[in-house]
């Protein structure tokens, strides 16, 4: 399986289009090679380079998807992939961009192939997404992105 973007390579950095400093959208995706079995898949992207002063765990969760169709191929610009929207750690059912307060972070988009749908209610955190994930994960990957403010 892969996830990958025509707006960034893996490991490099994410335009400010897709950041707090530019219109704050979501990144174009593109998903290929899902598994065969898999009946959902989940997006999530994090930033674990959080200062621990702001976020004891220094965790900064930006967008949470999940049961969203094995079918889908291309995550529009902008847009949520069809499925059940999580809450980010700003309290939204939406993407949040990079805003990095301090330094450089790095930011993981982690797609899982899952063999089950999630029993899950809208605004679902991270961690109960996790949580229900477990024991029906058939295949993961990343795409990490980078962000520095100009400020």
């Amino acid at each position: 399986m892969q996830l990958t973007s025509s707006a960034f390579a893996d490991g490099e950095s994410i335009p400010s289009r897709y950041t707090c400093d530019g219109e704050n959208i979501s990144p174009p995706l593109t998903v290929s090679d899902v598994p065969f079995g898999t009946k959902s898949l989940v997006l999530l992207m994090d930033d674990p380079d959080v200062p621990k002063t702001i976020r004891p765990d220094g965790m900064w969760d930006h967008w949470v998807v999940f049961n969203i169709s094995p079918e889908t191929v291309f995550i529009e610009e902008g847009k949520n992939p069809a499925g059940t929207l999580g809450k980010n750690t700003g309290g939204k059912l939406a993407y949040g961009g990079p805003c990095p307060p301090d330094r450089e972070h790095r930011y993981f988009f982690k797609l899982y192939a899952l063999d089950s749908m999630l029993d899950l209610p809208a605004g679902a955190s991270k961690l109960d997404v996790e949580a229900a994930m477990q024991g029906h994960i058939i295949e993961q990957v990343q795409l990490i992105g980078k962000y520095l403010r100009s400020n």
